[in-house]
């Protein structure tokens, strides 16, 4: 039986401000015996780099990937696990995310391995990673993988990046089709190439920010009532649908989903979600 606190479970590593890069964020997690926690929707891509010795298991309802693994947006019925548990997430914005991952949009699905993504460079980052004496210099080893993939990679387009930021900005609370119009484009452009690019339409983007958002609030202790009313849900009923859109449970559920937890310790580097 896992222990009632996730933190009781949990050893966290984060990183210095040294490796921190603009629209990244990552953190160490080691698990002591066995692991099995369900993983709140969020607005960000994962990779989910395994280093143990037993493989890290990532399953989404529809598919399951036995290692290294990479989580698109907006996953249903997301679980991760195993036994003693070594893992390097690294959690990214679209904006960044397209760059880095090589267009990850495209792909399809939520899930993948990273190997499929990556090929045989995949296993080269495990291999390095693993070798690394500690997490402060695994983090430097991935902020300068991705740095360089940054560098090389093909960005969003300024307008798509603009988009994204306003909705984090806001916290999903902002009018859509008012951004078309801020960056000048047709609201038939903008979906397109948001979608294109980030792999939600805006309005998707948007419903998952707030979820996000209000998600958190529900499990800093507020009643739903209230998370609806600041997450500019029309009602409690609308959290309701949201909440069960997202997560497949109750509002109240959600605010005991241990990973929420581990989220306040983990995730902690303001503002990396713009990118």
């Amino acid at each position: 039986m896992q222990p009632a606190d996730p933190l009781a479970l949990w050893e966290i590593a984060t990183p210095s401000r040294t490796w921190r890069l603009p629209g990244v964020a990552m953190a160490g997690f080691r698990a002591r015996g066995a692991a099995d926690l369900g993983v709140v929707p969020f607005p960000a891509v994962t990779l989910a780099i395994d280093l143990g010795a037993q493989p890290l298991v990532v399953a989404d309802g529809g598919r399951r990937v036995a290692g290294s693994a990479v989580v698109g947006l907006a996953p249903e019925g997301l679980r991760g696990g195993g036994r003693d548990v070594v893992c390097l997430q690294v959690r990214l914005s679209p904006v960044v995310a397209h760059a880095a991952l090589e267009g990850l949009a495209a792909e399809g699905g939520p899930l993948l391995a990273l190997d499929e993504l990556w090929g045989r460079d995949a296993a080269r980052w495990e291999e390095r990673l693993r070798a690394a004496p500690s997490w402060e210099s695994r983090f430097g080893l991935v902020a300068g993988a991705l740095a360089v993939r940054l560098a090389q990679g093909r960005r969003v387009d300024p307008e798509v990046a603009y988009v994204w930021a306003e909705l984090t900005r806001s916290h999903g609370a902002v009018r859509v089709d008012g951004l078309a119009a801020e960056v000048g484009w047709s609201r038939k452009r903008l979906w397109s190439r948001f979608r294109a690019q980030v792999g939600l339409s805006p309005k998707q983007a948007a419903r998952l920010v707030r979820f996000d958002h209000a998600a958190h609030r529900l499990a800093a202790g507020q009643r739903p009532a209230a998370v609806a009313a600041e997450a500019g849900y029309a009602d409690q009923s609308h959290l309701h649908r949201e909440v069960a859109d997202f997560a497949r449970v109750t509002p109240s559920a959600v605010a005991r989903e241990p990973w929420l937890s581990v989220d306040g310790v983990a995730w902690s580097a303001p503002g990396y979600l713009h990118g």
